[in-house]
């Protein structure tokens, strides 16, 4: 399985923008990545990682192959059909996800105190999750990849998720696009026995 890693489509045109995404991403965002990425392909990467407060434990109960799905979530559904020790993984690698959502909170508070626009900060929040889904990817399984790729084309034309505009055009305000950018999937979460972020 290859490595995913920062396109450079999406680090050229994040450059063009300015001094500040420039800066943004040499200084927090690719650092914070390559410590990710290296983390899922270290050895004992599959060890259970300390969870902070944003991962907390709903359940321990790992469900066996063929629990019921009711969801009409494919990813949740996907979910119910993995076998425990894949279950184990697949939430280790959604409580790094997790990590990297609060690592965006700590750059929209950065931005906020330099002033920046509320479409500012979301645009490069929005940016910064996608590359983060991207990364967390690269230690899961092609099927579990590709059922999350399929549910994001069929919702937003982008298997990474949508775009900031198209998170603006079905929220109406950057602010509501910023919350949204550092929330997670709640029944994704719920079903690796994780407390949703809200």
């Amino acid at each position: 399985m290859r490595a995913r890693t920062l396109s450079a489509v999406s680090l050229s045109s994040a450059f063009r923008r300015g001094p500040l995404i420039r800066r943004l991403v040499v200084t927090l965002l690719l650092p914070l990545l390559t410590v990710v990425g290296s983390a899922l392909f270290a050895p004992g990467a599959l060890a259970v990682p300390a969870i902070g407060p944003s991962a907390a434990v709903v359940h321990s109960t790992v469900p066996g192959p063929g629990a019921p799905c009711t969801s009409s979530d494919p990813v949740v559904c996907s979910i119910r059909e993995m076998t425990p020790k894949q279950w184990v993984q697949a939430r280790e690698i959604r409580v790094r996800y997790h990590q990297l959502l609060d690592s965006m909170e700590l750059v929209e508070d950065r931005m906020r105190a330099a002033g920046r626009s509320d479409e500012e900060i979301a645009r490069v929040l929005v940016a910064m999750r996608n590359e983060a889904k991207d990364v967390t990817r690269a230690g899961m399984s092609p099927e579990a990849v590709q059922a999350l790729e399929a549910r994001n084309m069929a919702k937003y034309g982008n298997p990474l998720g949508p775009t900031a505009d198209q998170q603006f055009a079905k929220y109406g305000n950057w602010e509501a696009v910023i919350d949204a950018a550092t929330r997670s999937n709640a029944a994704i979460d719920q079903e690796l026995g994780l407390e949703p972020r809200h």
